[in-house]
């Protein structure tokens, strides 16, 4: 294929650093965006007069055919072309002649590029926004059965508090929430059309921008144009919202592989999202939470990638810039997998409530409450507290727990004990008194599955 820029040289390109330079087997992803700027590129031309009304849409109804052809699978594409702008330009060409070669007035691969990454990103991130909501749907699905389930809570991996299994599952959807709030934000910031920029100062022609701007979808047109063909700030903006997803993701993977481990045993996965081990038969292995956990580190390594190669370009465009496509491709790939595979597994998930409890009643996690219940009794927080750690200190001695300890032993540390504790350091007390909002309280924890219902809706 005849390269487009062919005319001032002399010489073939070298044959490998031809394939070093071409981007096809990577950007043809970005066919369907390609074609669309495209056709409101002709559109906004032959309004302004700059081709012909014919030729306009003779160029549209031709790129719909291309991408009928290549949806369809009837048309392939050339891996020898440079990239896709330049198949679907040498495609056209074909197939309309002398017609096709107008469809590149008053623009540049580069603002051309720049708005096929932009159409491509928006489109992938509604995409990996509707995917996240999916994986709500599914933790509060497991929340709503569970909001009354007592589990151990953590602090320092160490036992704490008791709290319910549905509130610790619900932080996770405010992660999450927060994570579509990124997207959307990310999105609002992207979404300025580039094209008519050209390749970095504009035209001679006059073209309208607030034209394409509409039609594609756009809130308006970038103001400066150099900066409208070098920004990959959005691509930046993006990749971190991502990596920030897969942080949750790798966090939540974390404690769903302690928790199906025997030393925990709180849930056990279904096996249709578990692997076994080639020379152990009794193992069933949480691969698919270990490969999202895995895989966090990937999406971290383009987001620094990319980075690293926009840190020192001079403006405007440079060929530096191409190595913006397979890292932030990398990222949408990945991020779409784990949240395909992660809401399933979630939802299938089966908690083991018994031996939650069973770890709730060790580990002295109402030592807090037995402070306020003398704290309620008029003593100062600071000296319940030293009172309640001697206390914890005769239980270790005595191979007991707090709850246990007969009340003549409790009356050694302070006469304000009376028969009334035992209620309120039970476990299910414990948690019923958490009334305070957000808290683990049943009542609280309605109020934040009603709030991520509605925000679902």
């Amino acid at each position: 294929m005849e390269k487009m820029w062919a005319g001032r040289f002399q010489k073939e390109l070298d044959r490998e650093a031809d394939d070093f330079n071409s981007s096809i087997h990577f950007d043809s992803r970005m066919f369907r965006q390609d074609i669309q700027g495209s056709a409101a590129h002709a559109a906004m031309l032959a309004k302004q007069g700059i081709i012909t009304e014919a030729e306009g849409a003779q160029i549209i109804e031709a790129l719909g055919g291309i991408l009928a052809d290549l949806e369809s699978g009837a048309l392939e594409f050339d891996w020898a072309a440079e990239d896709i702008h330049m198949f679907i330009e040498s495609v056209l060409t074909q197939r309309i002649g002398d017609v096709g070669k107008k469809l590149h007035t008053a623009r540049s691969r580069n603002d051309q590029v720049a708005v096929d990454i932009r159409l491509y990103l928006r489109d992938e991130t509604r995409e990996i926004i509707g995917l996240i909501k999916e994986l709500l749907a599914a933790v509060v699905g497991q929340a709503k059965e569970h909001a009354t389930t007592i589990m151990p809570g953590y602090t320092h991996l160490q036992r704490a508090q008791p709290i319910t299994f549905g509130h610790h599952l619900m932080a996770y959807c405010m992660m999450l929430i927060r994570d579509c709030g990124r997207l959307e934000d990310a999105v609002k910031r992207m979404n300025q059309n580039p094209l008519g920029s050209c390749a970095l100062a504009g035209t001679t022609y006059e073209t309208d921008r607030a034209e394409t701007s509409r039609s594609l979808g756009f809130d308006g047109y970038t103001l400066n144009s150099i900066d409208g063909v070098s920004d990959r700030d959005f691509c930046l903006e993006l990749m971190s919202a991502y990596a920030m997803i897969m942080m949750h993701l790798s966090r939540f993977s974390e404690e769903v592989i302690l928790w199906s481990s025997w030393e925990f045993k709180f849930v056990e996965l279904d096996d249709s999202y578990t692997t076994g081990s080639s020379i152990m038969p009794q193992k069933k292995n949480s691969d698919m939470a270990e490969l999202v956990r895995g895989k966090t580190g990937r999406v971290y390594g383009d987001l620094v990638a990319l980075l690293t190669t926009l840190k020192g370009l001079p403006l405007a465009y440079n060929k530096d810039m191409q190595e913006d496509k397979e890292a932030i491709f990398d990222s949408v790939d990945t991020v779409k997998k784990c949240l395909r595979i992660f809401a399933p597994m979630i939802r299938t998930m089966r908690a083991i409530p018994e031996n939650m409890y069973a770890a709730a009643g060790k580990g002295f996690i109402n030592a807090t409450d037995l402070a306020d219940y003398l704290v309620k009794k008029g003593l100062p927080f600071r000296t319940a507290y030293k009172i309640v750690g001697q206390t914890v200190a005769r239980a270790i001695e005595e191979n007991t727990v707090l709850d246990r300890l007969p009340l003549e032993t409790l009356k050694e540390f302070s006469p304000l004990f009376e028969e009334d504790v035992y209620n309120e350091i039970s476990l299910e007390t414990c948690v019923s008194k958490r009334i305070s909002a957000g808290g683990t309280g049943p009542e609280s924890v309605a109020v934040q599955i009603a709030f991520v219902e509605d925000f679902l809706k």
